[in-house]
């Protein structure tokens, strides 16, 4: 692909840590123009977030930054001093987004609000994706993921009916439908720009995005009036479906069978003594006698090794998959291997680092991180010079005030 769908999009990017982060990597990934805010006086908490390469803490080393910043540029300015909103303003006023995800009022402090830059730009798309969106009781609300599955009650069905709510142990929200979801919008913001000529300020809410994708609590409360609870990785129509141990330290397998031809070859492959029973031949009873079902497969499984269980139930049309930690994702994977899944890309402080490849493919030519994320402030003066004209002198100039720190 010589030309990415996104190329010649210019983006301003304000967003901090996860969601919005993440948001416009997707969008610079795709050939976008995204041009990071940062100030070594007030930075990204993500550029300190573990881990770091090598163990060596820095606001150039975290990986977690790098990976949600790829194909991005940074400058330094410091918006607490006019000159430096003034220099924002001028990148703006031919940007085509301006993206954030503070709470309500804090781009207003900034002086980058949205009816401040409308006015500089009136085609500008200006997508703010705060935790509770920019107008109602809570719209000041503070929260990181953890927060928000937990205001929308992901986090209430997350774990085991006897014991206390457990997490993914990610801030799932970040990472899945508030990026994607913002994403989308801004694409769609994009399209109708190209046709009409217009701007469009776009208000997300993060906890919105969350409830779209659990439509089933929800409507069996309001149809039925039922209140979803834990059932930890049990699911209606399916038994017996849970993860199993297998040989090793740590080592589990995931099965789960939703129909009576699975649970046959999954008794043909484990032992049909212990398995083909009268009282499990039929999925109510299997789903009845959950506990002890449950406890014929962990002593059945344990002593297989998981990769060759799973190819013995794969080729039975079983579905089961192997519980990977990272080092078998990254070393061994074959499928990961097969799609050029991993990238390695140069940076300058850390060295050839690891990237996640795109989660998608085009057919007409290669996607994903075009170069590595960036250092603090990198393209400050590139930025400058380039997109505003500034001569050296007055870029020095600047930068000895304080306004490009």
């Amino acid at each position: 692909m010589t030309i990415l769908p996104l190329a010649g999009v210019r983006i301003v990017d304000f967003c901090w840590i996860g969601a919005g982060s993440y948001m416009t990597k997707l969008l610079a990934d795709l050939g976008a123009d995204v041009v990071k805010i940062e100030s070594s006086k007030s930075l990204d908490s993500l550029r300190l977030a573990a881990p770091y390469k090598d163990g060596i803490r820095g606001v150039n080393r975290s990986g977690y930054f790098a990976d949600r910043n790829s194909s991005k540029r940074s400058i330094t300015i410091n918006m607490k001093d006019a000159r430096g909103v003034a220099l924002v303003h001028r990148l703006i006023a031919d940007a085509d987004v301006v993206a954030n995800n503070f709470r309500p009022g804090t781009m207003e402090k900034l002086g980058v609000g949205y009816d401040a830059l409308v006015a500089i730009n009136p085609a500008l798309i200006y997508i703010a994706m705060s935790m509770n969106g920019d107008e109602g009781p809570d719209r000041t609300m503070l929260g990181y993921g953890i927060t928000i599955s937990a205001i929308t009650s992901f986090l209430g069905l997350s774990g085991y009916p006897d014991r206390a709510p457990t997490g993914t142990g990610t801030n799932y929200p970040d990472h899945v439908p508030n990026p994607c979801h913002g994403a989308f919008a801004v694409m769609a913001a994009l399209r109708h720009k190209w046709r009409t000529g217009e701007g469009q300020r776009i208000d997300i809410a993060q906890t919105e995005p969350m409830l779209s994708l659990m439509p089933v609590p929800v409507m069996d409360y309001q149809a039925n009036g039922r209140e979803a609870t834990r059932s930890g990785n049990r699911l209606p129509g399916h038994a017996p479906r849970g993860v199993y141990p297998t040989a090793g330290s740590d080592r589990w397998i995931a099965i789960s069978i939703a129909t009576d031809d699975q649970w046959r070859a999954l008794a043909d492959v484990l032992g049909r003594d212990a398995l083909d029973r009268p009282e499990w031949r039929d999925l109510a009873a299997r789903e009845a006698d959950a506990d002890r079902l449950d406890a014929a497969l962990s002593v059945l499984t344990r002593d297989w090794d998981g990769y060759a269980l799973m190819a013995r139930l794969q080729a039975r049309a079983v579905p089961a998959g192997v519980v990977q930690n990272a080092a078998d994702l990254v070393d061994d994977d074959p499928q990961l291997r097969h799609r050029d899944h991993w990238r390695y890309l140069p940076h300058a402080e850390m060295g050839t680092s690891l990237y996640n490849g795109p989660p998608f493919r085009f057919a007409s030519g290669p996607t994903g991180p075009r170069f590595a994320a960036p250092l603090l402030g990198e393209h400050t003066r590139e930025l400058l010079a380039t997109r505003l004209g500034l001569s050296d002198g007055e870029i020095d100039a600047l930068d000895s005030a304080g306004v490009l720190v």
